[in-house]
């Protein structure tokens, strides 16, 4: 974005200004302020600035209130310190040259557009045809090929990426490409299923794979340990079992705890047990790593060159099973090497313990970090580097 002439251009910005709301206001802004660097070149530069992002699952086709883009363009107004126009109809009935230059407007929730989803030619042509320079700063939705991240891009007179997103790829690069070793991967959630594919990338790629949460307890499962009624996949376990030996067969472990903490119920006033793996009982949750582990997990994450985090490694929003989250988070601060960490539990327990100054990046993005570190294609980069050859 920074090499292209923006001055005097209708210039269209795909950000990921997905967050979540709560009484009808904006309740974390962080996808926000981080989508303002892009949106402070354009103004800077003298261009006439529109904005979009998804923001829920609405019906397309359908205007809907819950999901409207109100909130964001008050917050973003706020951060910007200037007002932010929210533009419904933009599609067909909005002419970009009534934004002056050097002013901002956000265009509507990209999702009430029927065809966004299925990337619709025919609406990608319309809103490509409303700009003279497209930007896609959105890493978060780069795994997906839609009208906004991927059909504009095709179309528009000139398409190139935002200050994020090269951020988001750059840091990624570095830690996956020529990573300094050792290189720790944490991988934690509540299903192998959905983070299958990424654990068995990663097996090939890490010397070390810390796995949390009902991940962790699939895990257990394939080397005969005892996890009570706690969360788990047992139809995974012959996959979880060759996740295991990929590793081992290249000198590397996936080390699993010796003691957790566990609890009757998962709720806010249950009472938390620390109790070594073996003394697991059959109405025992496992929710939490324990002491001895956090331990020596930490000293693992302290020694390595290269950290790749993912999930928090237990309910870390509830304090008596936050420890082992909190021990690993404060580990992977103090480290001397790299670390990069994705996914909104993983940004929330960042913010939760304090550390977010002392990570080397955090990703704002969920499924396109996750996809990116299993080695798939990105629809949405894919589509900018075949303008840039072309």
């Amino acid at each position: 974005m920074e090499e292209v002439t923006l001055a005097g251009k209708r210039v269209l910005i795909r950000s990921d200004l997905n967050v979540p709301l709560a009484g009808g206001e904006v309740s974390d802004d962080t996808r926000i302020r981080a989508s303002l660097a892009a949106i402070r070149v354009a103004l800077d530069a003298g261009a006439r600035v529109m904005v979009t992002s998804h923001l829920g699952r609405p019906k397309e086709g359908e205007f809907s209130e819950a999901d409207s883009l109100a909130p964001v363009a008050r917050r973003l107004g706020a951060l910007l310190g200037r007002e932010v126009k929210l533009v419904r109809d933009w599609v067909t009935g909005f002419d970009p040259a009534t934004v002056p230059t050097g002013s901002v407007v956000l265009l509507e929730n990209c999702r009430f557009n029927k065809g966004e989803k299925a990337d619709d030619e025919l609406l990608a042509r319309r809103i490509a045809a409303l700009c003279d320079v497209y930007v896609n700063d959105a890493f978060g939705t780069a795994h997906r090929a839609e009208a906004t991240t991927h059909g504009v891009a095709r179309f528009a007179p000139l398409a190139c990426v935002g200050p994020l997103m090269a951020a988001e790829l750059d840091a990624l690069g570095k830690a996956l490409a020529l990573p300094k070793r050792p290189l720790v991967a944490i991988v934690a959630g509540s299903k192998v299923s959905t983070k299958l594919g990424l654990l068995s990338t990663l097996a090939e790629k890490v010397d070390g794979l810390i796995v949390g949460g009902g991940i962790l307890n699939t895990f257990l499962l394939a080397a005969g340990a005892r996890i009570g009624k706690s969360l788990a996949e047992p139809v995974l376990v012959p996959e979880a079992t060759k996740v295991m030996a990929a590793l081992k067969a290249k000198g590397g472990q996936i080390p699993l705890p010796v003691d957790v903490v566990t609890a009757k119920a998962l709720s806010p006033d249950a009472v938390a047990e620390t109790k070594m793996v073996r003394d697991v009982a059959a109405d025992d949750l496992i929710l939490d790593i324990g002491p001895k582990t956090a331990a020596a997990l930490a000293e693992k994450l302290r020694e390595a060159g290269t950290i790749v985090w993912n999930g928090p490694v237990g309910v870390f929003e509830i304090e008596q099973f936050s420890h082992g989250t909190r021990v690993l988070a404060q580990a992977i601060a103090d480290a001397p090497g790299f670390s990069i960490a994705g996914g909104g539990d993983t940004v929330a327990a960042i913010n939760k313990f304090g550390i977010a100054d002392r990570i080397g990046y955090i990703s704002t993005a969920g499924g396109a970090f996750l996809e990116f570190l299993e080695g798939k294609k990105l629809p949405a980069v894919a589509a900018l580097e075949a303008r840039a050859e072309g």
